[in-house]
């Protein structure tokens, strides 16, 4: 039901934003303005009721991009054999926690290795939020991987308007669940034998 009154809610808002762009290059036509003053009379029009609601899209998805494009992927810094050559029969000592146990930012995977997470706000205007795991050797603190992505309109599932602003969801980066899939599956090799 409600997606059928958001639909027609957005199907009157485009015909009244089509129509208003419409009678404002009209309106100048009239006046005998000449093309280039009808054109922006026009988009005079269309931006005073695409503002009010859809302000914050455009930046929002430069944003999106930029970062994405700019911090977002998974890079491998240490393998677990590579791990398991320094450390000779460590490996064999690990065992996974069969509950989920977390300290400070991270999950414990087992007495020597965490899955960190970080989730750091950007833009309270365009809900942009930067999201980081990391594999960290918890007795060196050393980062053997590193998974970051960054997701436009983190509000979506909380009450109030910006839920409303579907158009804003982005909650990956383009390459991004590729790259988090990757993450997980090398996190799993680091969590030790399951007994």
């Amino acid at each position: 039901m409600i997606g059928l009154i958001i639909l027609i809610v957005g199907v009157i808002y485009l015909t009244v934003l089509v129509a208003v762009t419409r009678a404002a290059y009209r309106g100048a036509k009239n006046k005998g303005f000449s093309k280039a003053k009808c054109r922006f009379a026009a988009a005079g029009g269309f931006l005073a009721l695409y503002l009010p609601i859809f302000w914050d899209h455009i930046p929002t998805v430069i944003a999106h991009e930029y970062y994405c494009t700019k911090d977002s992927g998974f890079w491998i810094y240490k393998t677990l054999d590579q791990w398991k050559t320094e450390n000779p029969g460590v490996a064999e000592t690990l065992l996974a926690n069969k509950s989920v146990v977390t300290v400070p930012n991270a999950y414990v995977l087992n007495h020597r290795f965490n899955w960190a997470v970080y989730e750091t706000r950007y833009f309270p205007i365009n809900h942009m939020t930067r999201t980081e795991w990391q594999v960290v050797d918890s007795k060196t603190e050393e980062i053997l991987a590193r998974y970051v992505n960054y997701s436009a309109s983190h509000e979506k599932r909380q009450a109030g308007w910006t839920g409303w602003k579907f158009w804003l969801d982005s909650p990956y980066c383009i390459s991004a669940r590729k790259n988090e899939d990757a993450f997980r599956l090398f996190r799993d090799g680091f969590r030790g034998e399951r007994k």
